[in-house]
């Protein structure tokens, strides 16, 4: 198999804290509106609904913007909240979400040291273009990385094969077995470079049991780990 000389990096949850960051933005948001409810436990509601309604958009059963508004008129008719604030209620949740930045430990200094060391980097990633163009430029990221892939522009959801042509079509004398994705998720990183030919990396900070039918090539726990995984590009 090629050397590794592309990286394929999903932002959110990868190089990113988000669970933070939905936290903070979520309670944000509340705040604006006036609404009373907010708690830990609503939080966490919300998280469920939240990851359900974007594995369902993995799956193809329900669009992105069912995923954007839909979660919340759920969360809103649990807690007694006019759902009819609920497009709204996203849209600004969406900046608060962009303007959230929260690098995991030696994110940023990997991302660089990739750089340096001559590899091609790309974003990659399913949130919505208002948000990551927000925190792509607020964190500096792009002005690092050489593209970035958002599902809005490229017109595909990870993990659709489809997402990852277009990925391949605009990075030029790259060849799939000569690339890596990096992701949090298994269903949407982790089966998207499955589907497309590419060596897989699930970031797994958490230890969590691996409860699906989807294997990746390597699992770490600090981003750092990588390192031991790809070799310098110019040997």
């Amino acid at each position: 198999m090629s050397q590794i000389r592309a990286i394929l990096w999903d932002i959110d949850g990868t190089l990113m804290d988000f669970a933070l960051s939905e936290r903070n933005a979520l309670q944000q948001t509340f705040q604006e509106f006036g609404l009373p409810a907010y708690s830990e436990e609503l939080r966490q509601e919300y998280s469920l609904i939240n990851k359900r309604y974007w594995t369902a958009m993995e799956l193809g059963k329900i669009t992105k913007p069912q995923v954007l508004v839909g979660r919340f008129q759920e969360l809103f008719e649990i807690y007694g909240i006019d759902i009819a604030l609920a497009e709204e209620f996203n849209t600004v949740f969406q900046l608060h979400i962009g303007d959230e930045v929260h690098f995991f430990p030696n994110a940023m200094e990997l991302v660089r040291d990739f750089k340096s060391g001559g590899y091609l980097q790309c974003a990659v990633t399913n949130g919505t273009k208002l948000a990551q163009d927000r925190k792509l430029a607020k964190s500096g990221l792009n002005r690092i990385l050489d593209y970035v892939f958002i599902s809005e522009d490229v017109g595909f959801e990870k993990p659709s094969a489809d997402f990852f042509r277009t990925v391949f079509r605009s990075i030029g004398h790259y060849q799939p077995d000569e690339a890596i994705i990096v992701g949090d998720s298994l269903t949407s990183d982790i089966q998207g470079g499955k589907n497309a030919g590419i060596r897989t990396c699930w970031f797994n900070p958490q230890g969590m049991v691996q409860n699906l039918d989807i294997q990746p090539d390597f699992e770490i726990r600090k981003l750092t780990e990588l390192k031991r995984i790809l070799r310098p590009a110019g040997d």
